[in-house]
């Protein structure tokens, strides 16, 4: 299981236990942190320092990837997803937690989303993007009235990802 932009690790301390976890964060004062927290929960992850862009895996490598609330900080979406459909194996799950519009647009969760945007997110259709790389996917709103939803998607064998 290989979580992607990890910060404090707090999700790592969570599972850690029960499977074996991998993760990679940007940010190294954040690395630094999680890695502490690993240790002082006395679990064991392989923790490293990282760009989305440039996973440090082979292709087809992992059964699960996790991200949450860190999809809308990326540049570069696109690639981003490159990359996280790459070290996922074929029928892998990808768990993504991230901000995105109500589908209601109802005002509180709109003016919750439109905050995140002027904080420096970018907010995406990743409904739109699972299904370019050929993702089987569910997606919920789970709170921010509207404005956080979960993703739970399946790497569909045989599709690849876009090449335009």
């Amino acid at each position: 299981m290989l979580e992607v932009s990890f910060g404090t690790g707090y999700l790592l301390t969570q599972y850690a236990h029960k499977y074996r976890g991998y993760g990679i964060d940007y940010n190294a004062q954040l690395s630094r942190i999680a890695l502490n927290n690993i240790r002082k929960a006395g679990l064991n992850a392989s923790l490293q320092r990282a760009d989305v862009l440039h996973l440090p895996y082979p292709a087809d490598c992992f059964d699960t990837l996790v991200n949450t609330m860190a999809f809308s900080a990326y540049p570069d979406g696109e690639a981003a997803m490159s990359e996280l459909h790459r070290v996922l194996k074929p029928a892998g799950r990808l768990l993504i937690i991230d901000v995105c519009y109500p589908r209601d647009q109802n005002r509180l969760g709109m003016m919750l989303a439109k905050f995140w945007e002027t904080a420096g997110d970018i907010l995406r259709d990743l409904g739109e993007l699972l299904d370019r790389f050929g993702f089987g996917y569910s997606e919920e709103e789970i709170g921010g009235a509207g404005s956080v939803h979960l993703f739970l998607a399946t790497k569909t064998a045989g599709k690849l990802q876009p090449t335009d």
